[in-house]
């Protein structure tokens, strides 16, 4: 008779990393081979961040890290330790929308609303740093982003629209915007 040799099972070992997520330190444990949009849905269950091609060409699942739009099917986890990360949740300010956020709901600028976190983040930064972005500005800056039921022209007015009003504008939705040219 042999003596055979138990197996034993792998371990599985697990990344530890803080950072701030939405203004909060947050510590998570996850596997290391995880990218940052996994951990976001996965781990800490803030799902707002959408699965789009998982290959960096859609920009539904941009986030913020450091303020700059990231695609986080792309970022691993591992690499957020010490980073600042901004997800849709964490763009309203308090109760209240941001003000992109109310010009894309104003203009109906997100349809089905499955690449709006990501265009929203993208917008948010381009705004932050240029307060009054041309229309080819704003174009360049969303071009990482698809969107396949609005056409984008809403999705640039709203930028528009809420650029005017953060810079202390008033700034009212055009009536062409809502019901077409007559």
């Amino acid at each position: 008779m042999k003596a055979t040799k138990k197996k034993s099972k792998p371990k599985f070992e697990k990344a530890h990393v803080s950072f701030i997520l939405n203004g909060e330190n947050v510590e998570v444990a996850f596997a290391p081979h995880k990218t940052l949009l996994e951990v976001l849905r996965e781990d800490l269950a803030l799902t707002g961040t959408k699965h789009g091609c998982e290959l960096g060409e859609c920009g539904c699942c941009a986030v913020l890290v450091d303020g700059r739009p990231v695609v986080s099917c792309l970022a691993l986890g591992v690499a957020m330790e010490g980073r600042q990360i901004t997800s849709i949740e964490g763009m309203a300010d308090g109760n209240g929308l941001h003000p992109l956020q109310q010009a894309f709901a104003e203009l109906g600028a997100a349809q089905c609303g499955y690449c709006t976190p990501g265009f929203l983040l993208t917008a948010k930064e381009l705004l932050e740093n240029k307060p009054t972005p041309s229309r080819d500005q704003i174009k360049e800056a969303l071009s990482g982003n698809i969107c396949r039921c609005t056409g984008y022209i809403k999705i640039y007015e709203a930028v528009e629209l809420a650029a005017a009003r953060m810079r202390g504008e008033k700034a009212e939705v055009p009536e062409e915007s809502i019901y077409g040219w007559q």
